[in-house]
Order: structure tokens, then C-alpha cells, then sequence
């Protein structure tokens, strides 16, 4: 069976969602499927182009027509799917519904075509409160369409509990994992015959920095621990300039955290692993009640119990929510109780590859093959 995989932006090497997109990929393929990769990008020539797997389905040209084009034609996506026998699309959501884009979809379903669209965090409104003015306006373009737009489709990928997402029933998964491209975190820095030392906690938090991740709640509450344990924080990920400035330089200044926490920057490969190796309790998302999230099942929770290493989030994750390696935070505004995760690690005797073992069922390839199965049986 063909399936079309459809993104509607191009890919970073640093990115998170690009990895993801293409572990995806792998995985559908790894199920036997001919898995061609749709996304637009910026040619070599500097022209703004749609591409398959690499080849140019269509020119747009440059400059900002070429930009309000590229928004507008789906024609040749259209075109490709009719003449390669493609028998699914499944879409990525990019907040853009529109006519042009429900016209394309109502085009598939008529052609015999099924499509899917992946919404990665529901509900999305209101992670745009911080954004700025422009992304906030394509917001409220897509609220007027999508619901329109859902119509058009079999089904909405959500890895909410949500049954019906903008009056669209849903299918139902988990983030998935690729063992190949994670490395186990085994290793003894801190740890004495498989146990941590006790002398020093190194925590790790892994992200692209935004306030529904909750960091300022891990560093508020390593201003207000008392114990004897030294504890440092490893941030790795983009910070907004504004996020750093407004958020966590008050609280690194006023509990004079200048020393326990550490920011990386973007990392990735071995250097990645380096800094895992230097981390005994790993931090997920603390903040999601800031975007009305309570239910959602994070890939960076995944990631995490697929290297092998504990971790602490706040919201609900029934893949997570009562394994031995987890802690769970309230989902409120308190600072993280730092000596609840130095107590949590003087007992935990857990091996990293018992952690790892027990993701096993959340490979891509497992949960890619139950979109298909939703819709094609």
C-alpha cells in the first residue's frame, strides 16, 4: 500500500519534530508500506518548492507571492497522490486550516483517497497566548475552518484520550520510540554497583524551552531545598531570549542558582549523550495545566524511558502513570520538591535496560500500524 506522509514545512537537523517525523516514517515502512515523504522547503536555488522524497513537485518561485502560493496550491500534492496510486495521506496539523487546504482534502475523498490528520498536542489554543501577533492571527484562521476541514477527513490522530476532536472521531495512540536512534544511558557516573551514590543529584531536562515545560518549577524549587545533596540542573534545548530574561534569570538570581543550573543549548548525537551520561533523574513536562492540557502522552516521556533513565512529570500519561521509574508532580504552580526526588533516588535500584524493556510496545512501527489498520483495515 502507498501512503502519502504529508508536512507542510521543511526539516532541521536539531529539531525534534523533524526527528520524529522521520522515525514515523521508518516505522510505517518497517510495516511494508511504499512510505513517500511530502513537505515544503527552500530549494538550493533559494526558490520555494514542494518536494517528494526529494524531488520537486512544484515550483512557487521566490519572494512573497511565491510564499502566498505555496499557502494556497495543493494541486500538485493532488496530482501526485491520482497518478502514484496513493491510497492514504497522512497529514501533520500545522494550525493552517483554510479553503484551499479543505478543497484539497475534499478532493482526495472523492477520488476514493483516505486521509488522516496528526494532531501532536490537543488542545493547542492556548499554547499561542505567548506567541507573537502573526502566529496568533493564523490561529484564529484556523478556528474558523478546521472544523470544516475535519469533515473531509476518516479520522484525527491524537495522542489525547479525546474520542472526537473538532467533530471528528479519533484514533487513539501513543508518542512512539525508535531504539535505534536512542542510546541506552548506561553508565556509572554517580551510580555505585547500579545504585546512585548519594553524593551529588544531576538532573536533565530536554527541550525546546517553552513555559507549558515547567522549568522555572524545578529551579523555584531547587532555591527552596534544604538538604545536603548537592543538585544541579542541565537545561538542553532553545531558550526564547524573553522566556530566559522574564522567567528563569529572576529565580537563578534571587535563590543565586548561577552554579547548579546549565544551559547546554541545542545537543544532539554524541554530545547529547554526554551530558545524559552525567545525569542520574531526568525532568518531563511540569506546565501542560498552563496550556488546559491534563491529558496528553509527551515523546519526550518516552525518549527518557527509552534511555533508560527515572523521571518526574505532571500530567496524566496512563503509558507512565504507575511505573516504578516515574514520580509525578501536581499539576499546579508549586515549586518541584526537590528532596522528594533525592529520596525517590536513594531507594530506586531499577536497571536502565529493565526501563527500557518496558517501552518495547511503544516502537513507531507498533503505533503507525494501528492509524492503518483504523482506516484500511
Amino acid at each position: 500500500m502507498k501512503i502519502l506522509f504529508l508536512v507542510y514545512h521543511g526539516f532541521s537537523e536539531h529539531s525534534g519534530i523533524s526527528k520524529k517525523i522521520h522515525y514515523q516514517v521508518k516505522g510505517l515502512r518497517e510495516n511494508g508500506y511504499d512510505v513517500r515523504l511530502c513537505y515544503y522547503d527552500f530549494s538550493a536555488d533559494g526558490h520555494r518548492c514542494r518536494f517528494v522524497d526529494g524531488q520537486v513537485i512544484e515550483d512557487y518561485g521566490t519572494g512573497m507571492m511565491a510564499g502566498l502560493r505555496q499557502r494556497l496550491s495543493y494541486g500538485s500534492v493532488y496530482d501526485y497522490c491520482v497518478s502514484e496510486g496513493i491510497r492514504l495521506v497522512y497529514a501533520r496539523c500545522f494550525q493552517n486550516a483554510s479553503p484551499w487546504l479543505i478543497r484539497f482534502f475534499r478532493r482526495l475523498r472523492q477520488a476514493g483517497i483516505h486521509a488522516v490528520t496528526e494532531i501532536p498536542t490537543y488542545p493547542y489554543d492556548q499554547e499561542f497566548r505567548s506567541f507573537e501577533w502573526k502566529m496568533r492571527m493564523e490561529l484564529h484562521a484556523d478556528q474558523l475552518f478546521r472544523r470544516c476541514l475535519y469533515k473531509e477527513m476518516d479520522a484525527v490522530v491524537t495522542f489525547s484520550d479525546a474520542t472526537e476532536i473538532f467533530g471528528q472521531r479519533t484514533i487513539r495512540i501513543s508518542n512512539g520510540v525508535d531504539f535505534d536512534s536512542i542510546k541506552l544511558n548506561e553508565n556509572d557516573n554517580g551510580n555505585e554497583n547500579g545504585k546512585w551514590n548519594g553524593r551529588e543529584l544531576h538532573l536533565i531536562g530536554v527541550a525546546e524551552v517553552h513555559p507549558w515545560h515547567g522549568f522555572d518549577r524545578v529551579m523555584t524549587g531547587m532555591g527552596e531545598y534544604r538538604g545536603d545533596v548537592p543538585v544541579f540542573f542541565h537545561v538542553v534545548g532553545g531558550v526564547h531570549p524573553n522566556h530566559m530574561k522574564n522567567t528563569f534569570a529572576p529565580i537563578i538570581e534571587r535563590y543565586r542558582l548561577h552554579d547548579k543550573v546549565i544551559f547546554h543549548g541545542q545537543l544532539f548525537g554524541e554530545a547529547l549523550d554526554d551530558v545524559f551520561r552525567q545525569c542520574q533523574f531526568a525532568i518531563g513536562s511540569l506546565g501542560r495545566h498552563r496550556s488546559g492540557i491534563t491529558v496528553i502522552k509527551t515523546l519526550k516521556n518516552r525518549e527518557y524511558a527509552t534511555r533508560g533513565i527515572p523521571f518526574i512529570y505532571s500530567e496524566q500519561d496512563s503509558d507512565f502513570d504507575r511505573q516504578p521509574y516515574v514520580l509525578k508532580a501536581p499539576a499546579d504552580e508549586s515549586p518541584v520538591d526537590i528532596q522528594s526526588i533525592v529520596d525517590f533516588m536513594r531507594h530506586f535500584t531499577m536497571k536502565p535496560r529493565e526501563i527500557r524493556q518496558s517501552v518495547e510496545h511503544l516502537t513507531w512501527k507498533i503505533q503507525m500500524r494501528r492509524v492503518v489498520d483504523a482506516i484500511v483495515g
